[in-house]
């Protein structure tokens, strides 16, 4: 039967029709534990009241104006923001890669008034920053940028975590306005930094006076136990960073905020989007802010993320075929020395939603809101998918 939709995706073959907290409910009826959140999007779960209630209101008095005009709600979400932050001012879109299509429009035009006729952003190995052509560009994987050559020039690549090749990089690039990074490595495998790095980066950024530009796409809205990721290096402040995903717990929107040296970089006329910051989404962003602090979901994920890397490890750690266990907040990598892609079909038919990334990374990502037990039936479900595969991996090999 020929699809009316484009196959942009491996889609598994289940489709879901409610969800309530941490669980969905597919077109069987059947219902599964979701340790993915939409891919770091439903830090509140689904179907969270408040957000449900925020939608209904707002729907029923004002969705969308035009920025031509003044909107209150996204002036109250930008004011919460930046007190969140330390952050200055806000653009608003509505998506993560526009938010960083934003960024780097603010680093070139940055270098363009210091009289950089050809900016350079240096970006990171093993990153990813969106599907737009900028983005992907600047994403850090050979795969993404198959087939859409020629790429976007005035983008320069180093290892992550490798604070001696961003300072090459930096003294050999005279026309680098700019360095670009995750605080954790979602996407290219939960790749976490050594505890100084973003700090060095920081220190470089000065010297050169290049702006640090933090995607916290995925690490933002709690995911790493702190509002931002960046906030784990005591005394930083990113000048450019950019959210989506859990700020909207699924009604799309994105931002992105500057501080320092990148506050006024863009004018009037410069930058625009039609539905950013409409009345709407950012109804609903402010009510995931006020939901996270009333309901102490930060403390939730930083004592439970000891329950759930305590019960990895005595489950995984010293089985061969596990190289390591890596977490930040509710950001939990387990990577295994061989791919594992089919783990994901594995554990939907134990009733739980999983992903792999880099081929050879289980990558947990749960709603801020599990209790104890759902964080224990992840522990047990992925410690048995695990020893499951890898005992059916030996038995093949001896085969």
């Amino acid at each position: 039967m020929t699809d009316s939709v484009m196959p942009t995706y491996g889609r598994l073959d289940v489709a879901f029709v409610a969800g309530k907290g941490a669980w969905l409910t597919d077109t069987q009826g059947k219902q599964y534990l979701d340790a993915l959140s939409g891919i770091a999007v439903c830090n509140l779960g689904h179907s969270h009241p408040a957000v449900t209630q925020a939608i209904c209101e707002q729907a029923g008095t004002l969705m969308h104006t035009s920025n031509i005009y003044h909107i209150p709600l996204q002036t109250q979400l930008a004011e919460k923001l930046t007190e969140l932050s330390g952050m200055e001012q806000v653009f608003f879109c509505n998506s993560g890669a526009e938010a960083n299509e934003a960024a780097i429009k603010i680093a070139r035009k940055y270098g363009h008034e210091k009289g950089i006729d050809k900016p350079v952003i240096i970006v990171m190995d093993g990153s990813f920053h969106g599907r737009t052509m900028a983005t992907l560009t600047a994403t850090g994987n050979p795969k993404v940028h198959a087939g859409f050559e020629p790429l976007v020039p005035g983008f320069v690549r180093v290892p992550y975590n490798d604070l001696d090749a961003l300072r090459m990089a930096i003294g050999h690039w005279p026309e680098a306005v700019a360095v670009m990074l995750e605080p954790v490595q979602g996407e290219g495998g939960i790749k976490i930094p050594d505890a100084n790095y973003l700090a060095g980066v920081r220190s470089l950024c000065d010297q050169r006076k290049l702006l640090m530009m933090l995607d916290e796409v995925q690490t933002g809205i709690g995911r790493t136990g702190k509002w931002f990721g960046f906030q784990h290096s005591e005394g930083i402040l990113p000048d450019v960073m950019m959210l989506a995903k859990g700020l909207g717990n699924g009604m799309p929107i994105g931002a992105c905020l500057v501080s320092g040296p990148a506050v006024g970089i863009l004018q009037a006329g410069n930058h625009g989007s039609t539905f950013g910051g409409n009345p709407l989404a950012c109804k609903v962003a402010l009510t995931v802010l006020e939901t996270v602090e009333k309901t102490n979901l930060l403390d939730n994920v930083n004592t439970l993320n000891t329950q759930i890397v305590d019960g990895l490890e005595q489950g995984l750690l010293g089985q061969d075929g596990v190289k390591t266990i890596r977490s930040s907040g509710f950001m939990f990598g387990i990577e295994l020395t061989i791919p594992c892609v089919g783990l994901v079909q594995q554990a939907l038919e134990k009733g739980m939603l999983i992903n792999v990334t880099a081929d050879k990374v289980i990558r947990l990502l749960p709603p801020l809101v599990i209790n104890a037990d759902e964080a224990n039936q992840i522990v047990t479900t992925v410690s048995e998918l695990v020893l499951e595969f890898l005992a059916s991996q030996a038995v093949e090999s001896v085969a």
